[in-house]
């Protein structure tokens, strides 16, 4: 599959939209994950996903899947079970903005990331804000630090910028999967993939929910299986470089989401520390995208 030219406009608001989905599914993730643990909550998700993502395949008629993107179903599949297990493990730990500031450097990681596969090398301004959006990672640490009502615990805080470095690599691969295979083929393998991998610790961490998160699963499976179609969508239909700055929408969604439901405030510090990544980010990124080459190399 080969991307169409549609307008930038169009497949950036379809990509903030998905980020939208994906937000909101978070929240309910969290919920989740204080209520029945991360294991459960992603193994039980995973599998009405795997559901979910069998009827968009279907309907969207893509056919038989070729070696090439299965490898990169493979591959993206294990970075992002491992990526979510982290995310949401430190999300229960730490508030919904403060957490979705320090995913914010995966951007810019991706860049470096990228860079190091293809054997470039890296400018001025991408080291100039790579350490420019360390910086802006300090602050949110030091405010998370200083401040026990606002902030999360260290080992939440650790768990989450682990889960960015996966993430930035989970976006080289998003660009080059959604140019080998449709948006449906997509959500299929990559939750299939999950609900295997996870599937493996079942027989000694699988419970079986109680009845009332029941509803919440399907909700957030929903929420999630939306969200990928729309994002493998838009990634399909612009440059990876472009998209990611859709991401920092994420941070209204997360501290509204995080205020309304968990009663979480939002400090100076997370305000201040996301504001430094993102300018970084952007200033790294400008109209850049991430080679294809990096991906097909470490999927083969």
């Amino acid at each position: 599959m080969t991307g169409r030219s549609l307008s930038p406009a169009l497949a950036f608001g379809v990509a903030a939209i998905g980020i939208g989905l994906f937000s909101i599914m978070d929240a309910v993730m969290k919920a989740l994950v204080l209520a029945i643990g991360v294991y459960n909550a992603m193994f039980w998700r995973s599998l009405f996903n795997v559901g979910l993502g069998a009827a968009a395949w279907r309907l969207g008629r893509s056919g038989r899947p070729s070696a090439r993107a299965i490898r990169l179903h493979l591959c993206r599949g294990g970075v992002t079970t491992l990526m979510a297990l982290l995310f949401f493990w430190g999300l229960a730990r730490v508030p919904m903005a403060q957490a979705i500031a320090l995913t914010y450097i995966a951007p810019i990681l991706a860049l470096l990331l990228a860079a190091v596969a293809l054997g470039e090398r890296v400018g001025r301004r991408v080291a100039f804000a790579s350490l420019a959006a360390f910086g802006g990672v300090i602050v949110v640490v030091i405010g998370q630090s200083r401040g026990a009502a606002t902030g999360g615990d260290r080992w939440g805080v650790a768990a989450i910028l682990a889960s960015a470095v996966l993430y930035a690599i989970n976006l080289v691969i998003a660009r080059v999967q959604a140019q080998a295979a449709s948006p449906g083929e997509i959500t299929f393998f990559q939750s299939g993939v999950t609900a295997l991998l996870l599937a493996l610790a079942a027989p000694w961490l699988a419970t079986m929910p109680l009845e009332a998160a029941w509803g919440q699963l399907v909700i957030a499976a929903c929420l999630s299986t939306a969200s990928l179609l729309l994002l493998a969508w838009a990634y399909a239909h612009g440059d990876t470089g472009f998209l990611a700055t859709s991401e920092y929408t994420s941070f209204v969604y997360a501290a509204v989401l995080g205020w309304a439901v968990f009663g979480e405030r939002v400090s100076g510090w997370t305000l201040a520390g996301a504001a430094i990544i993102v300018a970084a980010c952007l200033h790294a990124a400008r109209r850049r995208d991430i080679g294809e080459s990096a991906v097909v190399g470490a999927a083969t």
